[in-house]
Parts: structure tokens; sequence; C-alpha cells
């Protein structure tokens, strides 16, 4: 679907939530996280975890920032192609995209703020993860890389 006809069929939605959303959407609940790098180092997070359609879509929109051991996690329910955009997300993001088995499958880092373009995960993924950017940089995290988290059935 090219951009100018899917810009063009938002603007035809009717007064959707995350559309019409002006704030961000009140902090949801979370659980934790581990992700364990190729080194063996586990690095924890308190993620919040948008499994409603309406949490998806808001997401991280209007948030001034991401705390260091913070993020929010996009379940999908089953692995399918995620694409993710950071339209009204006021703070660059880094996004993991995650296989059913709790392995990376790519990271896009540094996401630019407010844009439209789509970041796609370039594969099926059971979940999308959003950290603060820099944070795979710098806790060296990588594609191969796994996820220790309910949703994977690899929570401890």
């Amino acid at each position: 679907m090219n951009r100018r006809f899917f810009l063009g069929f938002l603007a035809a939605l009717p007064a959707a939530p995350a559309l019409a959303q002006d704030g961000p959407q009140p902090k949801l609940p979370t659980e934790p996280l581990v992700i364990i790098t190729r080194d063996g180092k586990r690095h924890e997070f308190q993620v919040e975890m948008a499994i409603q359609p309406e949490q998806q879509m808001t997401g991280l929109m209007f948030r001034p920032s991401v705390a260091p051991n913070e993020g929010m996690l996009f379940d999908w329910g089953q692995p399918r192609e995620s694409s993710m955009w950071m339209r009204n997300t006021i703070t660059s993001l880094d996004m993991v995209f995650i296989t059913a088995n709790g392995t990376v499958l790519r990271i896009a880092e540094r996401t630019v703020p407010h844009s439209l373009a789509t970041v796609s995960s370039n594969g099926p993924v059971r979940a999308t993860l959003e950290l603060a950017a820099g944070t795979a940089e710098r806790l060296g995290i990588r594609v191969g890389d796994k996820v220790e988290q309910r949703i994977f059935g690899t929570a401890r």
C-alpha cells in the first residue's frame, strides 16, 4: 500500500481512539522481561504490556522519555509481520523485533521521532519491544540474543 493512500485512509477513519489521542495513555500494567546477550549477560527490564489493539495503536506516543530499565512490549498474540511508526512519538526509541521462541530477529536503533516512515520486522515476530534510544548499543543487544518473558514461554 503506498503511503499517500495509507495516510488518506487514516484521515478518513472516524475518531479512532489512537488517532484522536492528544496525550499519553495511562501507564499500562508491567511485567518483567530479560534480554540475555551472546556473552551471557542478563539485562532486566520492567515493560508495559500493550495487549489490546487500542493500547498498541497508542503505544509510547506523547511520552517525553523512557527510563533505561523500562519499555513497552507489544504482544501480537501470534507470529506476524510487525510494522511500526513514530507518529506522535516525541522521543527516539530502539525497536526490538522478537520471534515466538524469544529470539531477537531485528533491531531498529534510534528511530526518528514523529516520523511516518514504516519500521518493519522483516519477518514474522510474536512481539515488538520498544526501549529508550541507544539501549541496544549501550547493552550490546544484537540479533540472535534471547528474550525471557512469559509470552515466549521462557520466563523464569
